[in-house]
């Protein structure tokens, strides 16, 4: 079930007091941390308690369920961003309601995306999903096949999507040696591609939940998925 709105607006003060303070000891400034709230299984009026509290990005993982919810909330200055993976029959909904994809990992999707982008006068964010430990129940672009693909996708010269960075899901329930060794190998894979393909704007880490943005702050995350931290347990009879 959704929180009060003081109990967001609460969560929100602890979650954002904790990323400031990791940040600190890390060495980091906590400027360049974006905090993306995740409201999938929540409800409007949760988004909006957060946003009342000064939360401006939101992350939702399904169209059928964003879509709505976007337009109940079109008349706040919100950043949406989409965080699941993505079926080819949904891109359509994704240009002038979402302004981030952090899963594309295929040069189809890519190629519909731009396609449905420039008929709406779009421009989306996109960061690459890269399945960094190779985990079978994940997507993702495997480590070894990321350079070819990004060199692919830039040949293709597609029009309204800036690749800005790269995406990963660390490991369920692992120690943070794990944990933390997952997101450097993603830290590294960014590094290496920006540099080797002369991408100056390709900056961005999307990495770390509720359970694991500490140490994935470590590891130099610019944005953290966080939604349990924020809104309780997701609320699964919502569709």
């Amino acid at each position: 079930m959704n929180q009060t709105s003081s109990a967001i607006a609460s969560n929100l003060f602890r979650v954002r007091q904790s990323i400031d303070e990791t940040a600190k000891l890390a060495g980091r400034n906590p400027r360049e941390i974006h905090l993306v709230a995740v409201s999938k299984n929540h409800s409007h009026e949760a988004v909006a308690a957060a946003f009342a509290a000064g939360q401006k990005e939101f992350g939702e993982s399904t169209t059928q369920e964003a879509v709505p919810k976007i337009s109940h909330l079109a008349n706040k200055s919100i950043s949406w961003h989409f965080i699941g993976h993505l079926q080819t029959n949904k891109v359509k909904f994704i240009p002038a309601n979402f302004s981030w994809l952090h899963s594309l990992d295929n040069l189809n999707l890519a190629r519909k995306l731009s396609r449905h982008a420039r008929e709406k006068s779009a421009n989306i964010n996109i960061l690459i999903e890269v399945n960094v430990n190779r985990d079978p129940a994940k997507h993702g672009v495997a480590p070894d096949m990321l350079m070819d693909f990004m060199e692919k996708m830039l040949k293709e010269n597609l029009p309204a999507l800036s690749l800005r960075g790269l995406m990963t899901v660390g490991p369920h329930a692992a120690p943070e040696k794990e944990i933390r060794r997952c997101f450097a190998a993603l830290r590294e894979l960014r590094d290496a591609c920006g540099q080797r393909l002369a991408l100056p704007g390709f900056t961005e880490l999307s990495m770390g939940m509720s359970d694991d943005y500490v140490p994935a702050i470590k590891e130099g995350a610019t944005m953290l998925r966080i939604g349990t931290a924020l809104f309780g347990k997701r609320d699964y009879s919502r569709k």
